[in-house]
C-alpha cells in the first residue's frame, strides 16, 4: 500500500495519476482489510487534493461493485429502470427527487434510489432519512426490494446494507471529514442493475470526467444536472445546465424555469430542512396543498424534465401537465401509500 501512497501523495507538482490495474490493486487491498486505517486515510486524501481521474474512479467502481449485493431484477426491467444516484453527504435544500420518483413509478417507470445515513463533510439531510420519515420501509433485503420494484415500479437500497465495504468505512470516512473518492464512487454502484442513470455534479470538469467514467459502465443513458447542492434537482430560482450522455457522446442544454412558469425567487439557502420537514413538504403535495409554492413548482419542473428525458412525453410541458393531473387527481397520493404499506409485497 505504501508505494501506491508515495506515487498519489507527493503533493500538487508530483502527485501522478494511477493506472486502472494499480488503482485496482489499491482498491482490493482496501475491500480485503489489507490496509490499516492510517494508510486508507493517507490515500484518500493524496487522492482527493492530486484529484481523481476516471481510470481510478473506474477501478474503484468496478470492484465495489464485485463486492456489493444486487436486486434480482430481469433484465428487461434493468434496461427501462431509472436510478437517481443522490449525494449521500445529504441535502440541506428540499429533496424534489423523492416526490417525482414517486410521480414516475406511478406512471409505470421504473425508479431506484440508494442512500445511507447522512456522511461528511455536508452532513446534510439524507435520503434515508426523509424515506423513514415518509413510513416507508429503509432497510429492505434484496428479495424485498426487488419484489417492490416488480409490483410498484420503486425501490429503495441503504447502500451500506448492501455494500458491506462501504458500512466498514463509514467511521474512517467520519474522522477524516472531508469529501473523497467514495463520494462519487458509491453513486456508481449500482445495487439495481439500472442501465440509466440521473445524478448531479458540481462542475463541468466533473461531469466531463463522468462521462469517461459511464463510457466503461453498462449504461445506455445518464444524465448529469448541475443541481442543487451537487443533487440531481434542478432549482426553480435559477437556471440549469443538464448534460445528456448517450455512448455516442455528451451533448448540453440550459432548463430555464420562466419558460414554464414556474421561476420562483422564494428559495431560502440558510435554511437548512430536516427529514420531519421535508416528509411534511411531500405529503403536502400530495394532498393538493402548497400549490404555487418554491416546493411544488420545482416537483413539476423535475418531474416534467424527467418525464422528458427519459422518453416517457415529448416535451417538458407535457410532463408538468402530466405531474399537475397526478397530484389534483389523487393518484400521486395513491402511489406513496401504496409503497408505504407495500413493504415489497
Amino acid at each position: 500500500m505504501q508505494q501506491w501512497i508515495k506515487e498519489v501523495a507527493r503533493g500538487k507538482k508530483g502527485a501522478k495519476d494511477l493506472s486502472y490495474q494499480e488503482t485496482k490493486e489499491v482498491a482490493n487491498i482496501i475491500v480485503s482489510n489489507q490496509a490499516t486505517s492510517a494508510q486508507i486515510a493517507a490515500y484518500l486524501v493524496g487522492a482527493r487534493i492530486k484529484m481523481e481521474s476516471s481510470e481510478e474512479l473506474l477501478a474503484f467502481i468496478h470492484t465495489l461493485t464485485q463486492h456489493a449485493e444486487h436486486l434480482p431484477l430481469p433484465e428487461e426491467v434493468q434496461r427501462r429502470t431509472i436510478d437517481f444516484a443522490g449525494p449521500y453527504n445529504g441535502r440541506h435544500s428540499f429533496a424534489a427527487t423523492i416526490p417525482v420518483s414517486l410521480l414516475l413509478a406511478e406512471q409505470g417507470v421504473p425508479v431506484f434510489i440508494a442512500a445511507s445515513d447522512t456522511l461528511p463533510p455536508k452532513y446534510g439531510t439524507s435520503l434515508k432519512a426523509i424515506f423513514h420519515e415518509l413510513g416507508i420501509a429503509t432497510n429492505s433485503d434484496s428479495q424485498t426490494a426487488a419484489a417492490q420494484m416488480l409490483n410498484h415500479q420503486f425501490g429503495f437500497a441503504d447502500t451500506e446494507q448492501y455494500c458491506s465495504v462501504l458500512a466498514r468505512l463509514r467511521s474512517l470516512r467520519e474522522e477524516i471529514g472531508v469529501r473523497t473518492l467514495f463520494n462519487t464512487v458509491e453513486k456508481l454502484v449500482n445495487i439495481s442493475g439500472a442501465r440509466n442513470i440521473m445524478l448531479g455534479a458540481f462542475h463541468r470538469t466533473a461531469i466531463n470526467k463522468l462521462s469517461d467514467v459511464f463510457a466503461q459502465l453498462d449504461y445506455q443513458h445518464a444524465y448529469v444536472v448541475q443541481g442543487l447542492e451537487g443533487s440531481e434537482d434542478v432549482p426553480v430560482h435559477r437556471n440549469s445546465f443538464v448534460f445528456d450522455w448517450t455512448p455516442e457522446g455528451l451533448q448540453s442544454f440550459i432548463v430555464k424555469p420562466q419558460e414554464y412558469g414556474l421561476a420562483s425567487k422564494d428559495f431560502d439557502k440558510e435554511h437548512k430542512h430536516s427529514a420531519i420537514e421535508q416528509a411534511a413538504i411531500i405529503q403536502a403535495i400530495f394532498h393538493g396543498e402548497n400549490k404555487d409554492s418554491y416546493y411544488y413548482n420545482q416537483v413539476l419542473l423535475n418531474a416534467g424534465l424527467r418525464y422528458y428525458l427519459f422518453g416517457v412525453l415529448p416535451s417538458i410541458e407535457e410532463g408538468i401537465s402530466l405531474a399537475e393531473e397526478q397530484i389534483r387527481s389523487g393518484r400521486a397520493l395513491r402511489q406513496l401509500t401504496t409503497v408505504q404499506e407495500s413493504n415489497g409485497n
